[in-house]
């Protein structure tokens, strides 16, 4: 069986990615991998993460995503997670869980705009 992969696409000087399935531990560690692989691969200069499709968060996808940022900002890179939805912002907020280090932003369009404005400091 293949295992499931999630696409990250180049935009300038950007990836973005967008999980449409659930992120099981296993998937949650090889998306991590390969974000960072592509970060490498690709020299990006920022990421958006989209997580509108994830509708269950767990102390484990909370740490993925801020092991990611923090690799990133190690490589020179930036992290802007958008399409938090509201029950997930709150449950995130109820578990004591916050995303240190991680720019957040509404959508794909605010989340670009964030990152330009990181890139012009």
């Amino acid at each position: 069986m293949e295992k499931p992969s999630i696409p990250i696409l180049k935009s300038g000087d950007c990836l973005i990615t967008s999980p449409q399935v659930a992120l099981h531990d296993k998937l949650a560690v090889q998306f991590k991998n390969d974000i960072l692989q592509r970060i490498v691969e690709t020299k990006a200069k920022g990421l958006v993460l989209d997580v509108s499709a994830i509708d269950v968060v767990d102390s484990f996808l909370v740490r993925q995503i801020g092991e990611i940022a923090a690799a990133s900002s190690i490589m020179g890179g930036h992290v802007v997670v958008v399409g938090l939805r509201p029950e997930v912002a709150m449950a995130l907020v109820e578990m004591g869980f916050s995303l240190e280090g991680v720019q957040t932003a509404i959508n794909l369009e605010k989340g670009l705009e964030v990152l330009h404005k990181i890139w012009r400091r």
